[in-house]
């Protein structure tokens, strides 16, 4: 089990690392504040959702 969790946990990392560098880029370029607002907003819903995976991956490791 603490393994389907450990594949969660670093599929949303990478979707995290991958929402971040849009929202970086965004700014960069100059784009809409409400788009790099929202994309910044789904970074940390996904690093919370990241968080809760490890979380539940070392609990079932330790069991």
């Amino acid at each position: 089990m603490s393994t389907v969790f450990n594949m969660l946990a670093v599929l949303v990392m990478i979707a995290v690392v991958f929402v971040l560098v849009r929202g970086l880029i965004n700014m960069m370029r100059g784009g809409s504040g409400n788009t790099s607002n929202k994309l910044m907003q789904a970074r940390v819903v996904l690093q919370a959702v990241a968080l809760v995976f490890v979380l539940l991956a070392l609990y079932f490791s330790r069991n």
